[in-house]
């Protein structure tokens, strides 16, 4: 069966490697546009080659030639309404085929924000007159993709993004409600307090604990308490009532695992991100340990780097 997979940007080397290691698949692709990795026939059986370094996969591929602007949106307008373009050639031409087609949001968001659940097909301009594209892919996202509107003034670090876009896929992988007023979330590592920023901003009560303190404005504001500790040495029950745990710690993925378990144990419902920092080479049998945990779900983000992050909700 063919697949074609959409790499995250300056990441196809991470996809490649992921293939290799985690599938076991070593042949070469047969084709590479840009970051499109296309295999020709590949095992795709019950769909589950779904690489994390795949921002979306084409599980259907296909390609056509057409003679003009027109057509070739016509020919996506038979198949489905939603489609969102992926180019590395051929910009303006696939620019002016999209706005032939319905309307979808390809602008930065504005967080927080809703993604519709709804089916969303792939197209790539080969050149001039040929397209590849897939009606069924695995994203709910526009290519994959999801960018937001920055604020270059108020947040401490541009991590603030990453939480951004963790709650926004918890939000629509389990439908659950974003932390609020009257919740209380514990961070750990919080310095500068990028994660925490976005968190008073929802309404949400803080204990952020790290070695560092906050940034200036955080310290200061009523919904944040501050803790100086190392927060990994903390009991779940020294803590008081949590709704959420969050961590952007940079340690070993061992460690975090066992943290996680910990707080686990102590309340299995109690809702998690986390983000799984890798140190050199991928061991995927502890990954699979982090995806076996009930109500997990593991995804590389679009703001993530050589990382992943875990979601328990």
């Amino acid at each position: 069966m063919a697949t074609a997979f959409l790499s995250f940007p300056e990441q196809k080397n991470l996809l490649l490697a992921e293939l290799k290691d985690r599938f076991g698949i070593s042949q070469k692709p047969d084709a590479q546009y840009g970051d499109l990795i296309y295999f020709e026939n590949i095992n795709q059986e019950d769909k589950k080659i779904l690489p994390y370094w795949s921002r979306t996969t084409m599980l259907e591929p296909f390609t056509f030639r057409f003679e003009s602007i027109g057509e070739a949106a016509s020919k996506l307008k038979e198949i489905q309404r939603n489609w969102a373009p992926y180019q590395f050639t051929s910009f303006r031409r696939a620019q002016l085929i999209q706005e032939k087609l319905p309307y979808i949001n390809l602008k930065d968001r504005k967080f927080p924000v809703t993604i519709p659940q709804s089916p969303i097909g792939l197209y790539t301009l080969l050149d001039n007159n040929t397209m590849i594209a897939s009606a069924k892919t695995t994203s709910y996202l526009p290519a994959g993709t999801i960018r937001f509107i920055e604020d270059h003034e108020n947040p401490p670090s541009r991590a603030y993004l990453k939480i951004q876009e963790s709650l926004t896929m918890a939000k629509l992988l389990t439908g659950c409600d974003l932390p609020h007023q009257g919740q209380r979330c514990f961070e750990a590592g919080a310095c500068p307090g990028g994660w925490t920023w976005v968190l008073v901003g929802l309404g949400a009560q803080v204990h952020a604990v790290d070695r560092a303190e906050l940034a200036p404005e955080l310290m200061t504001n009523p919904l944040v308490h501050f803790q100086k500790h190392d927060a990994f040495t903390l009991k779940p029950e020294e803590l008081g009532e949590l709704d959420w745990v969050f961590s952007d710690v940079i340690c070993y993925p061992e460690r975090l695992l066992e943290w996680i378990q910990k707080f686990l144990d102590y309340k299995p419902d109690l809702n998690m991100i986390c983000t799984i920092k890798m140190q050199g080479e991928i061991n995927w049998p502890l990954i699979e340990k982090f995806a076996e945990i009930p109500n997990s779900h593991i995804l590389h983000l679009n703001y993530n780097k050589h990382e992943l992050t875990w979601i328990h909700v």
